[in-house]
């Protein structure tokens, strides 16, 4: 049972995280900054010194994080640009990495595995299908290496994951069923660590056996379940644990994820889902069919095209034009 009071002063710690803690001329100096020493790298075309520029994606990220919540949290505005513009990031963070694997091989990511799930499910209900398949190919060569640590302990992202998969008709490891278990299974045989990775996912289990039904009524209570699966965990913001963080801890993603394919699947989906969760100005964002690509940020488009140029193995350079 959800403690109402608990859960609504919860939610304006969340809110107030972005106004009174981590302010957003705060960010955008830092951001400013790191422009700075981006584009003196860039102008000197410093090989050497080049995975800074990798380093400092992070302030870009961070910018766009601040911006989404202005935007969206703080002033209600349907404008999912900074979103758009973050997940952009976590793409360019990836492909990236990608280039340091024999230089750097032990470099620490400036992304999780939670963050790279999340950004590929987003790229799908943005409906952005060329950059949806760079980042799965991504996702699938990498996983379970150092570039996709996939010792992943939150049940919405293995539940998230197994979604996309059958929603595509893909596969990781050859399986889109109970992902996390045959994951867990073979890194256990490979004698890799697994011990963070759930034995089951809780509400989403049943969810995942039955996220097709035809019945409206069925899905509304599977719905309903997993928003005060979400609510109880999001009661405990600021703590570490599933829904805890002040980036996603309000936004219902795994939930909007489920009712876009549903939507695109032609099967019936609640018309107004209930409570605080799925009725704060994030969850209510409209996604456009397709979505817009946000404007480029410049700091990030310097760094997508030095990587062009002075790497041919640069992933991107397979692809052509992006976003």
């Amino acid at each position: 049972m959800i403690n109402p009071k608990k859960l609504e002063m919860a939610y304006k710690r969340y809110s107030n995280n972005f106004v009174d803690g981590i302010k957003f001329e705060d960010v955008k100096d830092k951001y400013d900054a790191s422009k700075s020493k981006i584009e003196k790298l860039v102008e000197q075309n410093d090989i050497k010194k080049d995975h800074i520029l990798l380093i400092n994606l992070n302030k870009i990220f961070s910018y766009y994080l601040s911006l989404w919540k202005q935007d969206v949290l703080i002033s209600g505005e349907n404008n999912p640009e900074g979103l758009k513009n973050m997940q952009k990031v976590v793409f360019y963070q990836c492909m990236g990495q990608d280039l340091y694997t024999i230089r750097y091989p032990e470099m620490i990511l400036g992304y999780s595995f939670r963050e790279v799930v999340i950004t590929l499910v987003h790229f799908t209900m943005y409906g952005w299908e060329k950059e949806e398949n760079i980042l799965y190919d991504f996702v699938v060569h990498h996983f379970g290496g150092h570039l996709i640590y996939a010792n992943e302990e939150n049940r919405h992202i293995w539940f998230l994951l197994e979604l996309y998969l059958q929603y595509r008709n893909k596969t990781i490891m050859g399986t889109n069923k109970q992902l996390h278990l045959a994951v867990k299974n073979s890194f256990k045989e490979a004698g890799q660590r697994c011990a963070s990775i759930p034995d089951d996912l809780d509400v989403y289990d049943e969810v995942l056996e039955r996220w097709f039904t035809g019945d409206l009524q069925e899905i509304e209570s599977l719905i309903s379940t997993m928003s005060l699966y979400h609510s109880a965990l999001a009661s405990e913001i600021g703590q570490l644990g599933e829904f805890g963080d002040f980036r996603y801890g309000f936004y219902p993603f795994e939930i909007l994820f489920l009712l876009h394919v549903r939507r695109k699947l032609g099967l019936p989906v609640p018309t107004q889902p209930d409570g605080l969760l799925m009725n704060n100005p994030e969850a209510k964002m409209v996604f456009g069919d397709p979505e817009p690509y946000p404007k480029w940020d410049p700091v990030l488009q310097k760094i997508d095209q030095f990587y062009r140029e002075n790497y041919s193995e640069y992933i991107p350079n397979r692809h052509g034009e992006l976003f």
